[in-house]
Protein backbone atom coordinates (compact mmCIF):
# COMPACT_ATOMS: atom_id res chain seq x y z
CA UNK A 1 0.00 0.00 0.00
CA UNK A 2 1.49 3.65 -0.77
CA UNK A 3 2.14 5.87 2.00
CA UNK A 4 -0.81 7.92 0.64
CA UNK A 5 -3.05 5.03 1.38
CA UNK A 6 -1.74 4.58 4.73
CA UNK A 7 -2.62 8.02 5.45
CA UNK A 8 -6.15 7.75 4.02
CA UNK A 9 -6.63 4.75 6.13
CA UNK A 10 -5.63 6.37 8.91
CA UNK A 11 -7.70 9.49 8.32
CA UNK A 12 -10.68 7.34 7.52
CA UNK A 13 -9.97 5.58 11.27
CA UNK A 14 -10.05 8.93 13.24
CA UNK A 15 -13.03 9.89 11.36
CA UNK A 16 -14.54 7.00 12.66
CA UNK A 17 -13.33 7.59 15.97
CA UNK A 18 -14.59 11.18 15.80
CA UNK A 19 -17.48 10.31 14.82
CA UNK A 20 -18.16 7.35 18.02
CA UNK A 21 -18.24 10.58 20.10
CA UNK A 22 -20.60 12.75 22.31
CA UNK A 23 -19.34 15.65 21.18
CA UNK A 24 -19.06 14.96 17.54
CA UNK A 25 -22.04 12.44 16.23
CA UNK A 26 -23.86 15.25 14.79
CA UNK A 27 -21.18 16.58 12.91
CA UNK A 28 -21.44 15.48 8.94
CA UNK A 29 -18.18 12.94 8.37
CA UNK A 30 -17.04 15.88 5.74
CA UNK A 31 -16.29 17.87 8.11
CA UNK A 32 -15.03 14.87 10.86
CA UNK A 33 -12.54 15.07 7.39
CA UNK A 34 -11.14 18.05 8.43
CA UNK A 35 -10.71 17.61 11.69
CA UNK A 36 -8.90 14.45 11.61
CA UNK A 37 -5.57 15.39 10.14
CA UNK A 38 -5.84 17.84 13.56
CA UNK A 39 -5.32 15.10 15.75
CA UNK A 40 -2.05 13.70 17.47
CA UNK A 41 -1.58 10.61 18.42
CA UNK A 42 0.24 10.26 22.39
CA UNK A 43 1.21 7.10 23.74
CA UNK A 44 1.58 7.55 27.75
CA UNK A 45 2.48 4.46 29.51
CA UNK A 46 0.73 3.99 33.09
CA UNK A 47 0.45 6.50 36.40
CA UNK A 48 1.58 9.21 33.60
CA UNK A 49 0.68 13.27 34.50
CA UNK A 50 -0.99 14.80 30.93
CA UNK A 51 -1.71 17.90 32.67
CA UNK A 52 -1.23 19.78 36.05
CA UNK A 53 -4.59 21.36 37.90
CA UNK A 54 -3.85 24.90 37.58
CA UNK A 55 -1.51 24.76 34.48
CA UNK A 56 -2.59 26.65 30.95
CA UNK A 57 -4.63 24.90 28.91
CA UNK A 58 -4.56 25.11 24.85
CA UNK A 59 -6.22 21.42 24.11
CA UNK A 60 -8.14 18.72 24.61
CA UNK A 61 -7.85 14.83 24.51
CA UNK A 62 -9.47 11.99 23.04
CA UNK A 63 -9.12 8.47 24.77
CA UNK A 64 -8.71 5.78 21.59
CA UNK A 65 -7.05 3.19 24.71
CA UNK A 66 -6.13 3.32 28.05
CA UNK A 67 -7.82 4.92 30.78
CA UNK A 68 -7.26 8.15 32.42
CA UNK A 69 -8.14 9.47 36.36
CA UNK A 70 -9.02 13.03 36.47
CA UNK A 71 -8.27 14.55 40.18
CA UNK A 72 -7.98 17.26 42.52
CA UNK A 73 -4.97 15.87 44.70
CA UNK A 74 -6.00 12.99 45.69
CA UNK A 75 -9.52 12.83 45.16
CA UNK A 76 -10.87 11.00 42.25
CA UNK A 77 -13.16 12.46 39.87
CA UNK A 78 -13.62 10.72 37.32
CA UNK A 79 -12.43 7.76 35.65
CA UNK A 80 -12.23 8.25 31.58
CA UNK A 81 -12.37 5.26 29.21
CA UNK A 82 -11.79 4.73 25.67
CA UNK A 83 -13.87 7.21 23.32
CA UNK A 84 -14.56 9.91 26.51
CA UNK A 85 -13.14 13.22 26.02
CA UNK A 86 -11.44 15.62 28.41
CA UNK A 87 -9.64 18.75 28.85
CA UNK A 88 -12.76 20.17 25.81
CA UNK A 89 -12.96 23.19 27.90
CA UNK A 90 -9.45 24.33 26.81
CA UNK A 91 -10.41 24.17 23.18
CA UNK A 92 -12.81 27.61 24.35
CA UNK A 93 -10.36 29.07 26.22
CA UNK A 94 -6.91 29.20 27.49
CA UNK A 95 -7.54 29.56 31.46
CA UNK A 96 -6.54 27.31 33.73
CA UNK A 97 -6.95 23.47 34.20
CA UNK A 98 -9.72 22.82 36.76
CA UNK A 99 -7.79 19.63 37.37
CA UNK A 100 -5.10 17.07 36.69
CA UNK A 101 -5.41 14.01 34.23
CA UNK A 102 -3.12 10.88 35.16
CA UNK A 103 -3.14 7.98 32.98
CA UNK A 104 -4.37 4.80 34.97
CA UNK A 105 -3.04 1.96 32.56
CA UNK A 106 -0.94 2.47 29.09
CA UNK A 107 -3.17 4.62 26.62
CA UNK A 108 -3.15 5.66 23.24
CA UNK A 109 -4.63 9.45 23.61
CA UNK A 110 -5.19 11.59 20.68
CA UNK A 111 -4.65 15.57 21.04
CA UNK A 112 -6.46 18.61 19.86
CA UNK A 113 -4.73 21.92 19.65
CA UNK A 114 -6.62 24.89 20.10
CA UNK A 115 -5.57 27.19 17.16
CA UNK A 116 -6.53 24.78 14.64
CA UNK A 117 -9.67 24.32 15.97
CA UNK A 118 -10.47 27.65 16.13
CA UNK A 119 -9.33 28.08 12.32
CA UNK A 120 -12.07 24.86 11.72
CA UNK A 121 -14.99 26.33 13.66
CA UNK A 122 -14.81 29.62 12.00
CA UNK A 123 -15.24 28.02 8.68
CA UNK A 124 -17.06 25.03 10.10
CA UNK A 125 -20.14 26.22 12.77
CA UNK A 126 -21.41 22.87 12.76
CA UNK A 127 -18.87 21.54 14.68
CA UNK A 128 -18.97 24.40 16.98
CA UNK A 129 -22.64 23.52 17.51
CA UNK A 130 -21.65 19.76 18.28
CA UNK A 131 -19.37 21.04 21.02
CA UNK A 132 -21.81 23.30 22.59
CA UNK A 133 -24.49 20.38 22.73
CA UNK A 134 -21.97 18.38 24.52
CA UNK A 135 -21.08 21.01 26.82
CA UNK A 136 -24.66 21.79 27.94
CA UNK A 137 -25.53 18.50 28.69
CA UNK A 138 -22.26 17.61 30.71
CA UNK A 139 -23.60 21.07 32.32
CA UNK A 140 -26.84 19.93 33.30
CA UNK A 141 -25.42 16.37 34.41
CA UNK A 142 -23.59 18.50 36.83
CA UNK A 143 -26.24 19.82 38.33
CA UNK A 144 -28.68 17.14 38.53
CA UNK A 145 -25.75 15.61 40.86
CA UNK A 146 -25.70 18.55 42.46
CA UNK A 147 -28.95 18.70 43.31
CA UNK A 148 -29.02 15.14 44.05
CA UNK A 149 -26.25 15.16 46.47
CA UNK A 150 -27.71 18.87 48.30
CA UNK A 151 -30.63 17.02 48.83
CA UNK A 152 -28.77 13.71 51.08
Amino acid sequence: MTSAGLERLMLIEKVLILKSLTIFRDTPENILAELAPLMHEIEYEKNILIFEEGSIGDCMYIIHKGEVKIHKGNITLAILKDKEVFGELSLLDAETRSASATTTTNSILFRIDQDPFYELIESRPEVARGFIKMLCKRLRAQNERAVREKGD
